[in-house]
């Protein structure tokens, strides 16, 4: 890859980070899973660990958008990402670390485990260039902290 190829490369995962916070604050499902490979894997054991039913590794696009779909679509949020740190493996392949910080609040009448909770953190993601579009491959949500609002 050229010096020019990779900065395209750059802007469009960062593209793809930007839609997948829109999308999932915004509630677009099935937009939020075009932002993954097929084989998508999610590994979310710091945020879900103490919800039941859920699973802690994620495989698969389809997954990965019902498991996340069941646990907040209730729930009001948002997701800031910044400071992306992009390593090229390969011409088709990279990782990435973003900071990140989220806010997440559910209604009084539904069950959710928690009131509201704030959280930062870093996501730790492979991405990979899949029918002419970057997109996640392998995603980890690593907390550094979490201000939870008990219910």
């Amino acid at each position: 890859m050229n010096d020019i190829e990779m900065l395209l490369a750059r802007e469009a995962i960062k593209e793809t980070k930007a839609r997948y916070c829109r999308l999932l604050d915004t509630k677009q499902w099935r937009e939020w899973g075009d932002v993954f490979t097929d084989d998508m894997e999610m590994d979310v054991s710091d945020d879900v660990a103490d919800i039941p039913g859920a699973a802690t590794l994620v495989k698969g696009r389809e997954t990965v958008v019902n498991q996340t779909r069941d646990i907040i679509s209730a729930g009001t949020y948002m997701h800031h990402v910044h400071s992306p740190e992009i390593t090229f493996v390969s011409d088709t392949e990279a990782r990435v670390i973003w900071a990140m910080e989220d806010f997440i609040t559910f209604p009084d009448h539904t069950p959710a485990p928690f009131k509201s909770q704030r959280a930062f953190g870093h996501y730790h993601e492979t991405y990979r260039l899949d029918g002419g579009q970057w997109r996640i491959a392998r995603l980890k949500l690593e907390r550094q902290f979490k201000d939870i609002t008990p219910r």
